[in-house]
């Protein structure tokens, strides 16, 4: 039976408190000021408090502040009060109340409350922790996608070759470019990153190539441009689908012959840097709406690679939410929140997941993220796609997505271990690795749990 400490000096609301709390089959212990919670704390084993500000020997909030630094910090605390100022909420939800509630109290809306709290707490103590994965540079992934993503960046670091690295917006271009700069040769160089939709022509174009005193209004003296600052390192253009067509001639001229001029200047300087390129439209000859001409695309493209949506590799959710827990107070995620991002169409992509687990974090005030702390147009959007699951599907086909979003959550359980996930769904390894192919999760070769 889960126990609930309440503090309360006024007697009456105290009784009133301790036998609503009794109608949620919890145990209610109660104390009429902060010594007397203090000693309850030392000698009890407690699930959640209910917690007053004003009391006759001190203020409520000096306790939530000694439990949040001693051993009792996972107890979720309810600050239960008269006094609704600004002040007063702000430091308590600082300071990691679980909710501020006010006096008279909605009691359907306090008991469900409490038992939200209780519940976060049980998971906290329940649920295995998913140790955050080993990543360079913010990179993780274990599925078939990620692991030729692997081989191509391990292949580009060992050339000078120009890179263009294709995908949606947040799927990670930028840490892909920085991982072939830090396993490539050219580690010890700069790394300079240039985003080509951030500024206009005219200003891009000394942005680039630098500048000669009077070359322009405002051009006070020299200046070195990002192809110079580059060195022999890496010169990362992001948005390369956003370059206009004269400042692309002249990147072609820098790619053909390796030299370049400041802006105001006709002295040919060299280029050394290594080219890496990014962008998020389409750029491919013959593609429609390529807004690159082809001779510079060809240029740019000696290595291609195509980074997947998040949408593409659902098996690396679980990780990539681990990830994102580090550095944040929480500690996992329960399994009814995992299923619905698991299921996520995730537009945003690994961009969006992280923001969205770190605002979780922040939301759920404790060490487990739940169902409420997530978006509403996430539940939301899971709602619509269930309910659409029967419509326009064979009776094989729903079977088919049925199974998936259960090896997906066993996966999510298991924090990605393939042993413990076949043994939580009941079959081998072999039939596992068989519906991982089936199902496009991955294959044996993806790190496999033993």
């Amino acid at each position: 039976m889960n126990t609930v400490l309440i503090v309360e000096d006024e007697p009456g609301l105290r009784a009133g408190l301790v036998a609503a709390v009794q109608t949620l089959n919890c145990r209610a212990l109660s104390a009429p000021a902060l010594e007397a919670a203090r000693r309850l704390l030392a000698t009890e084993s407690i699930d959640c408090v209910l917690l007053d500000i004003r009391l006759r020997d001190g203020d409520g909030l000096s306790l939530l502040e000694e439990l949040r630094r001693g051993p009792h910090r996972d107890i979720p605390v309810i600050i239960a009060t008269a006094y609704g100022d600004s002040e007063r909420t702000i430091r308590a939800m600082r300071d990691g109340a679980f909710d501020y509630l006010t006096k008279p109290f909605d009691f359907p809306l306090l008991l469900g409350t409490v038992g939200r709290a209780i519940k976060q707490r049980l998971l906290a103590q329940t649920l295995s922790v998913v140790p955050p994965p080993l990543s360079r540079g913010g990179l993780v992934g274990t599925s078939a996608a990620m692991l030729a993503i692997w081989k191509l960046i391990g292949r580009a670091a060992a050339s000078d070759a120009p890179v263009l690295i294709t995908g949606e917006t947040g799927t990670g271009k930028e840490l892909i470019a920085r991982a072939i700069h830090d396993y490539s040769r050219r580690a010890a160089e700069p790394f300079v990153a240039v985003n080509l939709a951030a500024l206009p022509p005219t200003l891009l174009e000394s942005e680039l190539f630098g500048h000669e005193r009077g070359a322009f209004t405002g051009a006070t003296g020299r200046r070195s441009g990002r192809i110079e600052q580059a060195g022999g390192g890496t010169l990362f253009l992001d948005e390369l689908g956003d370059l206009e067509p004269a400042l692309q001639t002249k990147l072609l001229r820098v790619m053909q012959d390796q030299t370049f001029e400041r802006v105001g200047s006709s002295e040919p300087l060299l280029s050394r840097a290594r080219v890496v390129s990014a962008t998020n439209k389409p750029v491919r000859p013959g593609e429609p709406g390529a807004s690159i001409r082809e001779d510079l695309y060809y240029r740019l493209a000696v290595i291609e690679i195509e980074v997947p949506p998040l949408r593409a590799r659902r098996s690396d959710i679980a990780l990539l939410v681990a990830h994102a827990l580090s550095g944040t107070q929480s500690r996992a995620v329960s399994e009814d929140a995992m299923a619905y991002l698991l299921s996520y169409r995730w537009p945003g992509n690994v961009r969006e997941l992280i923001h969205l687990v770190q605002r979780a974090s922040v939301l759920s005030g404790g060490e487990v993220i739940d169902v409420p702390h997530l978006p509403e147009n996430l539940v939301a959007s899971r709602a619509i796609a269930t309910e659409e699951v029967a419509e326009g599907l064979t009776l094989r086909e729903a079977v088919l997505r049925l199974e998936k979003q259960m090896i997906l959550r066993a996966l999510a359980r298991a924090g990605g271990n393939r042993s413990e996930a076949a043994r939580q769904l009941g079959i081998g390894r072999p039939q596992l690795y068989a519906k991982l192919e089936e199902h496009g999760l991955g294959s044996r070769t993806e790190g496999e749990g033993s």
